[in-house]
């Protein structure tokens, strides 16, 4: 089973090594036509192909290529009404002869949609039948007897994926794009998500410079966040004090009826403005081994953002 396995991979990956060598003129020029679609990308496909053309709708959708998924055999019994007259379809198939592609086409062409195809055979029907051709050759599948398709599938995926990728430099497509069309997702977050939106404004410890140390611990347990700000008399922080400072005055066996929050404070907290994103805090965190940030406002003190606050979110 393990020579099988092993078997697939080295296969499949061999095909996909030498698969830059398809992107020649043709491909550019479907690619192109792609792009100048002033409706939709329509994908189809049947059995395997479909899948790879879901997948294909998804990616493009999700990098700002407008895409729909019509099943080769369901168009034929009515989804063909979800081609508009400016859509551009992309079929999807390895033999290009299958019985859905040969019964759909020809409807697709009459009515003038511009035809794009990902075949890998050249003289199929579909490819002697497409406006715009990307050839893609594959040696033999990876299964038993040369039948499942799997280097195949795989081929076509990477080939869909080199083609949205591609559409999306053309269109420019940038990180706030990406955010904007991923609201939800953990990286759409991360490119989206400021710190004004994560850290609690209403939960502000801080203390004076002079403060008493028992005064210091009382603020640092009522919040809960393991910190306190320390505030000159301007109302700027001068300092921060942690759970661990405290532990370490403990330890190191200082009075603490004699010191004062400006004795056990670090000084030069890390800050960050409210409006820099979450994930600019979680690094300064990270690069500094600590659990917390001071949060300003126009330069004035706003709050802390704590590591969890982030973590809630699901930025990482």
């Amino acid at each position: 089973m393990k020579k099988y396995a092993s078997e697939t991979i080295v296969t499949e990956a061999k095909a996909v090594s030498v698969l830059s060598s398809i992107v020649d003129d043709s491909f550019g020029e479907a690619v192109a036509a792609l792009a100048s679609a002033r409706g939709r990308i329509v994908v189809s496909g049947v059995g395997k192909s479909a899948l790879i053309a879901r997948k294909m709708v998804a990616t493009l959708n999700s990098t700002g290529s407008r895409a729909v998924f019509l099943h080769s055999s369901d168009a034929v019994h009515g989804d063909m009404g979800m081609i508009g007259p400016d859509d551009v379809v992309l079929f999807i198939s390895k033999s290009g002869n299958t019985e859905e592609i040969r019964r759909l086409l020809p409807f697709v062409r009459k009515m003038g949609n511009h035809v794009v195809s990902i075949v890998s055979c050249r003289e199929s029907f579909l490819g002697t039948h497409s406006d715009s051709l990307i050839y893609v050759p594959v040696e033999r599948e990876a299964g038993p007897d040369n039948l499942a398709p799997t280097t195949s599938t795989t081929l076509h995926l990477v080939v869909c994926d080199a083609i949205a990728m591609a559409l999306s430099r053309f269109r420019n497509f940038t990180a706030d794009d990406f955010a904007r069309i991923h609201p939800g997702g953990s990286l759409g977050k991360r490119l989206y998500m400021r710190v004004e939106d994560v850290f609690d404004r209403t939960n502000r410890p801080w203390v004076s410079e002079d403060e008493a140390i028992k005064n210091v611990i009382i603020t640092i347990s009522s919040h809960r966040l393991g910190a306190t700000v320390v505030l000159g008399p301007d109302g700027n922080p001068e300092g921060i004090i942690t759970d661990g400072d405290v532990r370490r005055m403990v330890e190191n066996g200082k009075d603490i009826n004699t010191l004062r929050a400006k004795d056990i404070m670090s000084r030069h907290p890390k800050t960050i403005d409210v409006g820099a994103l979450a994930a600019e805090a979680l690094r300064k965190m990270e690069e500094n081994k600590i659990t917390s940030v001071v949060v300003l406002r126009e330069g004035k003190y706003a709050g802390l953002i704590h590591i969890h606050d982030i973590m809630r979110e699901g930025i990482q």
